[in-house]
């Protein structure tokens, strides 16, 4: 179960790194309410990494939680963000991946 939760924490932090993306480009009361989705995200994920580390040791879901963090706010940037997909972008992002799958095997 924490394994599921931790995974949430990760896509928490996709969300925040989103709603960032989305804040810096608009402004008034548009610019407050992705900030405070920002916000809300942020302490979610926090929290959520919190729990999973009551019962994972501490080493393995610190780098899961921020690889899951790293790998979705690559792939936001390029999908929605229309930020480039170089090849060497991708080969670390696919190195990075690989490491969050060690983590995962060896724990």
């Amino acid at each position: 179960m924490n394994w599921i939760i931790l995974i949430v924490a990760g896509l928490c932090e996709v969300g925040f790194t989103y709603s960032l993306g989305r804040a810096k480009g608009v402004t008034g009361m548009e610019w407050w309410t992705w900030i405070s989705l920002f916000a809300l995200l942020y302490v979610l994920s926090a929290v959520f990494l919190a729990k999973a580390t009551q019962t994972i040791p501490l080493g393995t879901p610190y780098p899961v939680w921020t690889g899951i963090g790293a790998v979705g706010a690559v792939l936001v940037g390029i999908f929605i963000f229309r930020e480039p997909a170089t090849f060497w972008r991708l080969f670390f992002l696919t190195t990075l991946i690989g490491s969050i799958i060690g983590l995962k095997a060896l724990s």
